[in-house]
């Protein structure tokens, strides 16, 4: 977050594609939420695909299996939506990032830990060495199927030529994003048990799916104009959620027009200062800070004519209709918010590098939201209990974050705070999407896709499709 007297993050309003359908909420896109397996099918014989400089090992098993069911999966989608046929990529190459390179798309691979598409030959490469071990160490083996799914994208977007929009000069966030929703495309060909090699949960295997988009998100700080630039966390996993959600002609209408409207990737201002916290981040227990985050409340949703609820950091008194949750708890019977300043510490101090830590200044305050959000559904006649309430909790949470990006707000998003609320929202006991009790909605899918909807199209939405 950014206090306007001193810092300061986006101007512009960021407008966006929420959808007014009542969900059920029980379900992710449509599918019913599974914590099955993921990762590959037991007993399923690896796929036969000619690939250079291969050592036969796990990853390139992987790779290769993956790409089978990603062609496979495109050889189905091109006739039906685009009316063309697919043809399989030219050169599939594997190479080792810590040993002797290998020439492709004018680049030796050595110390190159990077998956990648050329177009000048029509190939797809990998590392085998370091990055695809590590994101399978990290994340599972879907996150290697994740990165090599966008790969492919990629590679759709050049056989589509002119339906798809891209060429060599088109901007690098608008072929990223449209790769990230071709990716999500394919997954939900997976989630819907049609991939010959790979299985996966709509409930915690998705949710490493998109914990593997916010690791390979773009720094705080990068600007979505920027040649080469990937998208942020939130961003990419929207992007993602938009082919999950939909077809192949979804991903394709990505450009430029809706990349200015959605995306909200920004460089810091030159007014940012780093208070100790990394640059953009608040100390969340500064009195300043806190009152600054009362009054944004309070201005966001003053159109609902309730009563604010009281913020307290004294401990909290005993509350026989809320739940003990932490760092913030809501207390309807006395509408009130206890905040424990220690454990907000814990979650709004940033990591440093190579350290472990929380997630930043906007996950803490926005922890904090959630309960005041409960406090409005209460005066507004809404139950406060089962996932409905989650959701309706994640999506005013959402609205709020949304007045914090429009010009004249003094606390104001900054550069990388929406991707500590994705962070916040994949985690186990993400109070961003929880009832009153503490309850998190099970997928995580859901709990960002209904951030996102409040982001983009504020209150409104929230009460009108996840009513309950």
């Amino acid at each position: 977050m950014a206090a306007a007297l001193a810092l300061t993050g986006c101007t512009q309003t960021v407008t966006g594609q929420g959808r007014s359908e009542r969900p059920d909420v029980t379900k992710v896109a449509g599918l019913e939420i599974t914590t099955g397996e993921s990762g590959a099918k037991p007993g399923v014989p690896d796929a036969d695909l000619q690939v250079e400089n291969g050592d036969g090992g796990e990853m390139d098993r992987l790779a290769i299996n993956t790409l089978a069911d990603v062609e496979e999966y495109w050889a189905e989608q091109l006739p039906a939506r685009f009316g063309k046929e697919f043809e399989p990529v030219k050169r599939l190459v594997s190479y080792d990032s810590n040993g002797k390179g290998v020439d492709i798309c004018r680049t030796n691979t050595a110390g190159v830990a990077n998956a990648f598409y050329c177009s000048l030959d029509d190939s797809i490469a990998w590392d085998r060495g370091e990055l695809l071990p590590m994101l399978d160490d990290a994340f599972g083996p879907m996150s290697v199927v994740t990165v090599l799914a966008h790969e492919m994208g990629h590679a759709v977007q050049y056989k589509l030529g002119d339906i798809s929009g891209i060429n060599q000069a088109t901007p690098s966030i608008i072929k990223e994003q449209q790769a990230d929703c071709f990716a999500g495309n394919f997954f939900r060909w997976v989630a819907e048990g049609k991939s010959k090699h790979f299985r996966i949960s709509t409930g915690p295997g998705l949710n490493q799916v998109l914990a593997t988009m916010f690791f390979i998100r773009d720094a705080a700080g990068t600007s979505a104009e920027k040649q080469g630039a990937h998208g942020s966390a939130f961003d990419r996993v929207a992007a993602f959620q938009f082919g999950f959600a939909g077809d192949p002609t979804r991903c394709a209408q990505i450009d430029d027009a809706e990349i200015k409207a959605r995306i909200t990737q920004q460089k810091f201002d030159s007014e940012d200062r780093d208070t100790g916290q990394g640059k953009g981040n608040l100390k969340v227990d500064d009195d300043r800070s806190l009152e600054l985050l009362e009054e944004s409340l309070r201005s966001a949703f003053k159109d609902a004519a309730a009563t604010p609820p009281t913020l307290t950091t004294s401990p909290a008194a005993a509350c026989t209709d809320g739940g003990d949750t932490s760092p913030a708890a809501y207390c309807p019977s006395t509408n009130t918010i206890s905040v424990d300043l220690p454990d907000l510490v814990k979650i709004g101090t940033p990591p440093k590098r190579g350290q472990k830590g929380g997630i930043g200044d906007f996950a803490a305050f926005a922890e904090i939201a959630s309960r005041f959000a409960l406090s409005i559904q209460k005066a507004t006649g809404y139950g406060l209990e089962g996932p409905a309430a989650g959701l309706r909790t994640a999506c005013l949470t959402g609205a709020w974050a949304g007045t914090t990006n429009q010009n004249g707000a003094k606390l104001r998003l900054s550069s990388g705070d929406l991707d500590e609320a994705v962070a916040e929202l994949l985690a186990d006991k993400s109070l961003i999407a929880a009832d009153v009790n503490g309850t998190v909605v099970p997928s995580g899918f859901a709990r960002v896709e209904a951030f996102r909807d409040g982001f983009y199209q504020g209150a409104g939405l929230c009460t009108r499709k996840y009513a309950g």
